[in-house]
């Protein structure tokens, strides 16, 4: 069974195992601080705790407290994944908010990079407007390596999506089509 929490700051929704969430809503300190139902959407897209707590003692002051969902799950349930190399939580599917066990991966930096969303202007990775035809590049140890030039954007994508996973396998990024070519 999948549990949608509601998240306090968007009318959005987080993705949970049955048996994460019944971890969350009764691990003692987390249900003490009522972590489940103070789940926000952080500016970075996943969720997160985060409270604000007054120190004791005479010179007071605050102390911020930061929970990322998706670490907090991956160290309690993934934890034997992570090593030296593989240290950056990320979604295996790229919704932040599938805090799901098996949605979860460990990853490295390289590939947390190379996972990031766009900025391109035509809305796809590694696809570049050069007058009235697309380029397509892909980044191979740092370095821009040309794949082609194409009359449409969607078959430069979709160049760049065939290469990514020639060289990457799985871990490559892909761009999402709109039309099927």
């Amino acid at each position: 069974m999948i549990y949608k929490v509601k998240l306090k700051n968007a009318d959005e929704s987080v993705l949970l195992d049955d048996h994460v969430y019944e971890w969350l809503t009764t691990d003692p300190y987390l249900t003490r601080v009522d972590f489940i139902n103070n789940l926000r959407k952080h500016s970075s897209g996943c969720a997160v705790f985060q409270k604000t707590w007054k120190k004791a003692g005479i010179d007071g002051g605050f102390k911020t407290e930061t929970i990322y969902l998706h670490k907090l799950i991956a160290e309690s349930f993934l934890g034997n994944e992570k090593n030296k190399q593989r240290r950056l939580v990320g979604a295996k599917n790229g919704d932040k908010l599938d805090c799901r066990v098996e949605n979860l991966t460990y990853r490295t930096r390289a590939i947390a990079s190379r996972q990031r969303r766009t900025t391109s202007k035509t809305g796809y990775t590694g696809v570049y407007k050069e007058h009235n035809r697309y380029r397509a590049v892909i980044s191979v140890r740092g370095k821009a390596f040309h794949i082609g030039m194409f009359d449409t954007a969607e078959e430069a994508a979709a160049a760049y999506n065939k290469l990514s996973k020639e060289m990457y396998g799985e871990e490559g990024k892909f761009n999402k089509l709109k039309y099927s070519i």
